[in-house]
């Protein structure tokens, strides 16, 4: 009996202080700021799309990226944009938020969709081969608007 009423009381300690952390750790998670641009997608049959962004460009924007995020507009996203071609590996731990996550080539053109990812997971999403950025939007956009893989995305950094 001694030994549960220990357990016990070690949780509720643990239980208080996280309570009594929490409004310091959601202050840490919103910290990190971001500037705002605008680009649109051309799908194939032409239609064209406008999001508000987010850009990711630093190491500690990239890492914080959309986390702990509870909602997002339908016509906004988070950019993520790298100097050079590279594979690109992305993880949903701490999202909150399904997203659909776009590859995009240097020269603005979709390599690849990952779709409705999965929210909090740590599985591993990757652009499957070389791209300058990464496009995420809320889940459902890409299929809702008919934006496949080969559509350009026209932002002021691709050629």
């Amino acid at each position: 009996m001694k030994i549960i009423q220990t357990v016990l009381s070690k949780i509720a300690v643990i239980l208080v202080v996280s309570y009594l952390l929490a409004p310091l750790s959601l202050n840490a998670q919103q910290d990190v700021e971001f500037s705002q641009s605008e680009l649109s997608v051309r799908t194939k049959a032409g239609e064209v799309f406008n999001f508000s962004v987010e850009l990711a460009e630093s190491g500690e924007q990239k890492s914080r990226g959309l986390m702990f995020r509870r909602e997002m507009a339908a016509d906004a996203g988070m950019l993520f944009l790298h100097n050079r071609d590279r594979v690109v590996t992305m993880w949903m731990a701490n999202t909150f938020l399904p997203l659909d996550m776009l590859f995009i080539k240097a020269d603005g053109r979709i390599a690849r969709i990952a779709a409705n990812t999965i929210p909090q997971s740590r599985d591993v999403i990757s652009s499957r081969q070389r791209v300058r950025a990464v496009l995420e939007l809320n889940a459902g956009t890409a299929r809702m608007l008919g934006i496949s893989v080969g559509d350009q995305v026209a932002y002021e950094r691709f050629k």
